[in-house]
């Protein structure tokens, strides 16, 4: 039960569950993800292929839509977190942007505009001009290194032009983190045929992963993205070798709290009328297992945005994502993708 919420401590009373002190309060941070659904701008890159985006077919009033979609992605951004947290998310993951111009339009939108953001972003080698992106607030996270590592797959010996993995490192307050934000190749041709393409990814994550902790061992590493992948295929299970238990994590695993929530039927996007979690946040390992007493931040809770007003209430497609776009059209809605967040503690000491 939360009795008192602060902008970033939270109270939380031990009544049943035996977790944390009753006395003690606790610094929360929210962590997010967020696929947007194609944000793109209203003016034709002759560099890229965005002519094929939903914003660029339609045929009138894209300045409205354009300004339309900002507000409502800024509002949704604001929301994530706050059963526990005022501030909004301290990092918030980012895919289906087109350029790190959309992304100052984002963070320059009220609400958002509130709240001192940051941008990491990098133009990736995408067909399509889609890309992945971090937002971070200022006043809490520092960024110290970034880079855009190209996926680096062929098929038949031609390069597939996918989405990069970003990798950012900076502190959580005076912590250090790593964050991997991924955009996975999408099933396209069919899930058995493309899913190959996932699995070197998840590979490249793991590469990625290895090298972070030659260098810095006990390196605590989050990785985010939309997967096009579900928590219990091949990707995740047999290249990552996730863990959907806590209790079960051994040096080195990663923890993934979606593979539970998959397997309760929760969902954060859905395909004639099939569910589907692509959207995800994993852990290493001693996110979970290190400091049992909370003196560093540790995994609390991780959950999946599904608000009433982000979600459709009736007809064929009855609690879906109330997306933006079909085709030319534009549908008023958020995204055709759930946000999904997750929540790190620690002990606040200055109390």
């Amino acid at each position: 039960m939360l009795l008192k919420i602060n902008q970033i401590t939270l109270i939380i009373l031990l009544l049943s569950c035996n977790i944390l002190n009753a006395q003690k309060s606790y610094i929360v941070q929210t962590v997010a993800f967020y696929n947007l659904e194609n944000l793109f701008d209203t003016i034709n890159n002759p560099e890229k292929m965005d002519e094929l985006s939903p914003m660029m077919e339609i045929k009138s009033n894209r300045k409205e839509i354009y300004l339309d979609k900002l507000s409502k992605l800024a509002h949704v951004l604001c929301d994530i977190g706050k059963e526990q947290n005022k501030l909004p998310p301290t990092i918030i993951g980012i895919a289906e942007v087109e350029n790190k111009k959309v992304l100052e339009d984002l963070i320059a939108t009220s609400p958002l505009s509130d709240y001192p953001y940051g941008i990491i972003h990098y133009d990736s080698p995408d067909q399509r001009g889609i890309d992945t992106a971090l937002l971070y607030n200022k006043d809490i996270f520092k960024p110290i290194y970034s880079e855009a590592i190209p996926a680096n797959l062929y098929n038949d010996n031609v390069k597939i032009h996918t989405r990069d993995i970003l990798l950012v490192s900076g502190f959580l307050m005076n912590e250090k983190i790593h964050v991997l934000v991924n955009h996975w190749p999408s099933r396209r041709g069919g899930v058995k045929k493309s899913s190959i393409l996932r699995e070197r990814v998840a590979q490249k994550n793991l590469d990625i992963i290895a090298k972070i902790r030659k260098e810095e061992p006990n390196a605590k590493i989050i990785g985010m993205g939309d997967f096009n992948d579900n928590p219990n295929d091949k990707s995740f299970k047999k290249v990552l070798n996730t863990k959907a238990s806590k209790n079960k994590l051994k040096p080195e695993d990663l923890y993934n709290p979606f593979e539970k929530m998959f397997k309760e039927g929760f969902n954060t996007l859905t395909y004639k009328s099939d569910l589907f979690l692509f959207d995800q946040i994993f852990f290493s390992d001693n996110f979970i297992t290190l400091n049992k007493d909370y003196q560093q931040f540790k995994f609390y809770k991780a959950g999946i945005f599904n608000p009433s007003y982000m979600t459709l209430q009736k007809g064929q497609y009855k609690g879906s994502p109330k997306r933006s776009f079909s085709g030319s059209i534009y549908l008023g809605g958020y995204s055709d993708h759930y946000p999904v967040y997750c929540y790190l503690l620690k002990e606040n000491k200055s109390n």
